[in-house]
């Protein structure tokens, strides 16, 4: 049994149990996940006797030889096309997904009209969130190209004259260089005062000596994503940038050693917040400690004051940070594997103090 029949028949699984008696899945992700087809054009229509896969004449023959156990209908008007089809299904319920937009929820009500819709919140993505064999080892291939391109951009950096767009650009081409098929999100590059902006996305501004150099950045392979930060230090360092340093290294590395299946959300973002607090600078952690990666950048689960715990075969980040405004700011992230009894660091690049 292929890996992706097995994500489909959780799916109906999940589905027999609903409060639905079919679904209408039309986000790009989850469309790629449950069916392998990547394109603009494509809507999934599962319930228990039917699994439809309707895209446009753009696609067919791409559709043809990269899904199976789908039916295949090509035409450009999706949702009237299922009606059609399912007329005498005995159907009640059709499900969607709450996030789309309000043009695509007015096609539903005019189409399905004889149904009763129900909005469903993270139907596939709670599916998504335990990564099977095949995306663990896409992600890790991810990590690893960013890995690779920031021990590239050490030898890129010149003080004085490089930009912290230069960073950016190089990091970006780089990782495509090395088989990355895009970013994963806008490359943040922040340097000196800036670097105490969480999201201090690449400026002109000049990388100068006695600056922190903060670089978050990921790619895209085989759509699945990297998410990556590294702190380094250019020309000089002072005894408090490297306390800061290393109390965000701690903080990272408390987590590394506690996550494992079982633990709960709380706990997770806890762990290393607790340590950069018991310092003194926990005003100074101004975010969560992480998110789930995969097929987007951002996936559940997120953390805080909220309910549940990791299980094993979720990738997570772990990202503590201090900042301190109008002075500079120290992030360090890794990508990790929970497993049963620990987790798994996806993310090997050098992280212990890097001053160039």
């Amino acid at each position: 049994m292929s890996f992706i029949e097995k994500r489909i028949q959780k799916f109906e699984a999940k589905l027999a149990t609903s409060d639905v008696d079919a679904i209408v899945v039309s986000g790009q992700h989850n469309i790629y996940y449950l069916t392998g087809f990547w394109g603009t054009a494509g809507t999934v229509f599962i319930s228990g006797s039917r699994r439809l896969f309707l895209t446009d004449a753009r696609y067919t023959l791409i559709a043809k030889q990269s899904i199976q156990g789908f039916d295949i209908i090509e035409t450009r008007s999706a949702l009237a096309e299922i009606a059609k089809i399912i007329k005498d299904d005995k159907l009640s319920v059709i499900g969607f997904d709450s996030e789309v937009s309000y043009a695509y929820y007015q096609k539903l009500t005019t189409t399905f009209t004889e149904y009763r819709l129900l909005a469903l919140t993270n139907f596939v993505e709670e599916l998504r969130i335990i990564k099977d064999a095949d995306e663990v080892e896409t992600i890790r291939q991810a990590c690893a190209i960013s890995d690779k391109a920031f021990l590239d951009v050490l030898d890129f950096i010149k003080p004085g004259q490089t930009t912290e767009l230069d960073v950016a650009n190089f990091l970006d081409f780089r990782m495509r260089k090395y088989g990355a098929s895009g970013v994963s999100f806008e490359t943040i590059v922040a340097s000196g005062y800036r670097s105490a902006m969480p999201h201090g996305v690449a400026s002109e501004k000049i990388i100068q000596k006695g600056e922190t150099l903060t670089m978050d950045f990921g790619c895209y392979y085989n759509h699945y994503v990297s998410d990556m930060t590294r702190t380094i230090h250019i020309g000089q360092i002072t005894d408090e940038e490297r306390e800061i340093y290393n109390l965000v290294l701690k903080a990272n590395k408390a987590l590394i050693a506690e996550a494992k299946a079982g633990l709960s959300y709380r706990s997770f973002d806890k762990i290393p917040r607790d340590v950069i607090a018991a310092a003194g600078y926990g005003d100074a952690f101004t975010h969560g400690i992480g998110h789930g990666i995969g097929l987007d950048i951002h996936e559940i689960p997120y953390f805080g004051n909220v309910e549940g715990e990791i299980k094993s075969g979720m990738v997570l980040t772990d990202e503590p940070g201090i900042y301190l405004n109008g002075k500079y700011g120290v992030r360090i992230e890794d990508d990790l594997l929970v497993t049963e009894d620990g987790c798994e660091v996806l993310t090997l690049a050098p992280k212990e103090l890097i001053v160039l």
